[in-house]
């Protein structure tokens, strides 16, 4: 059963370059790729690899270098070219860890072990929040659309401040949220009168109509519900969506999933996942009333749960969830052949950028799977043979421990070859702190155990064998 195609509205794809920041080269490929697909739009969250400057250069990451003033100038050209805005997204209250991380800014901190949640009470905070937004418009020419994110922010109204503040009859947390993310808003739009202002809505969802009502932001912000699961439920997020139009707030946005959401440490998309969101999402859109004006959906490709989060799965592993997500959207349905894709079928005929890279990590991350591989500690011949008990008393049994030793060393060996493919051919793309992140999340808790055991058995032997 198909729905209509989504309405009128950008598709907007999101860029999360607070991880495996593409080289600029592989970038500029990228947005291609997406002009072809139907994109309209980069929704693009620098974090640490924007130029900050001035008493702003300390957010700059040190694991790579972040883009140079030009490249995210060229970035922007070449995807106006094609025929896509970009719109930054720039973190304004919760999960600004690449911020409140360094040392000279753990006083701005709701609560000290609380990394991601800025104090509302400081104006000093408000005041690093508008020299962010200033770079980072001033950097964006003819810049019309800014998100302020304001998603999550966990632990707020905790700190002795917040504490402090709703000793007042009447306050709430609620309010506490809103006080903050209007006072950014209202500054945007002082400095900038022109910007429409995009923000999550989750720290939203749960107040009354009256409260929204009487936020103050009705007229200044869009909000943009996100929900990435594949079983989003339709009934309630209609709801939602009706809600913040009847407080005032018709012009709305949607955001979905193609990458990144599936669990913090994802390797290989599921592509089946994200099309039953994007499924979801259209009979969300066929469901609502003609009030609401649904202004476009970003899709968003999540590169790490947060700023000290591992690494989720790379751009190029998500290309066909990508393209399927699109198709559905574009069409209201995906083929029946969706219902048995494996990660690369999608475009199996396709030649797309960092297709070459996406096949070795599907082919790698089979191996770092198998459970011979994995579980090679828990075979019945090491258990049985090579214990921990006998490698530390080196009472094995020589030839049968040779077996275990020839055993690991051929998957060691294995590994090896399918690694050293990956790294190439990563590398290319990616910086090289990228590359070395990625190995050591996904290929040495792996290799590790291997390692140790044909070392173990080395010197086990020596004890053992004349």
């Amino acid at each position: 059963m198909s729905c209509p195609p989504w309405p009128k509205g950008k598709k907007v794809v999101h860029l999360d370059l607070k991880g495996a920041p593409p080289r600029v080269e592989y970038l500029h490929r990228l947005i291609e790729l997406f002009s072809e697909l139907g994109v309209d739009g980069l929704l693009v969250e620098y974090e640490d690899v924007f130029p900050y400057d001035g008493e702003l250069k300390l957010l700059q990451a040190t694991a790579q270098p972040a883009y140079s003033r030009d490249e995210v100038l060229s970035m922007q050209e070449f995807a106006r070219s094609k025929g896509m805005e970009v719109i930054p997204l720039v973190q304004t209250f919760g999960h600004m860890e690449f911020v409140l991380k360094h040392r000279s800014m753990w006083h701005l901190r709701e609560v000290a072990h609380c990394v991601g949640t800025l104090n509302p009470h400081r104006e000093e905070g408000v005041k690093v929040v508008m020299e962010m937004l200033r770079q980072v418009v001033e950097l964006h020419p003819g810049l019309s659309t800014l998100h302020i994110g304001a998603d999550e922010v966990y632990m707020l109204g905790e700190g002795e401040e917040s504490k402090l503040w709703l000793a007042s009859p009447g306050r709430t947390v609620e309010q506490l949220f809103l006080s903050h993310v209007t006072k950014v808003a209202r500054a945007v739009k002082e400095a900038w009168p022109h910007m429409t202002i995009i923000m999550w809505d989750d720290m939203m969802r749960g107040m009354s109509l009256d409260t929204l009502k009487a936020s103050g932001l009705v007229g200044l912000v869009q909000p943009m519900l996100w929900d990435y699961t594949p079983n989003l439920d339709v009934s309630q997020t209609v709801s939602l969506l009706e809600k913040y139009c009847s407080a005032g707030m018709a012009d709305l946005w949607a955001a979905s999933s193609f990458k990144g959401s599936t669990s913090v440490y994802t390797c290989v998309t599921s592509t089946q996942r994200h099309l039953d969101n994007h499924l979801q999402w259209l009979k969300v859109a066929a469901s609502l009333s003609p009030a609401v004006n649904i202004k476009g959906i970003a899709i968003t490709g999540w590169q790490r749960y947060d700023h000290l989060s591992v690494l989720c799965e790379l751009i190029p592993v998500a290309i066909p969830s990508l393209a399927v997500c699109l198709q559905t959207l574009l069409h209201g349905q995906f083929s029946a052949e969706a219902q048995n894709l494996t990660p690369l079928t999608c475009v199996a005929d396709t030649v797309f950028p960092g297709r070459r890279l996406a096949e070795l990590i599907v082919e790698l991350n089979a191996l770092l799977n198998s459970e011979d591989i994995r579980f090679f500690e828990n075979s019945m011949f090491v258990r049985g043979w090579f214990s921990p008990y006998q490698r530390q008393r080196k009472t094995v049994t020589p030839l049968i421990t040779m077996q275990i030793h020839n055993q690991a060393s051929l998957y060691l060996a294995t590994l090896q070859q399918k690694v050293e493919a990956v790294r190439e051919e990563m590398a290319s793309l990616y910086p090289d702190s990228t590359v070395q992140e990625w190995i050591e999340e996904h290929v040495s808790p792996v290799t590790a155990p291997l390692q140790r055991i044909t070392e173990d058995v080395a010197a086990c032997l020596k004890e053992m064998v004349p």
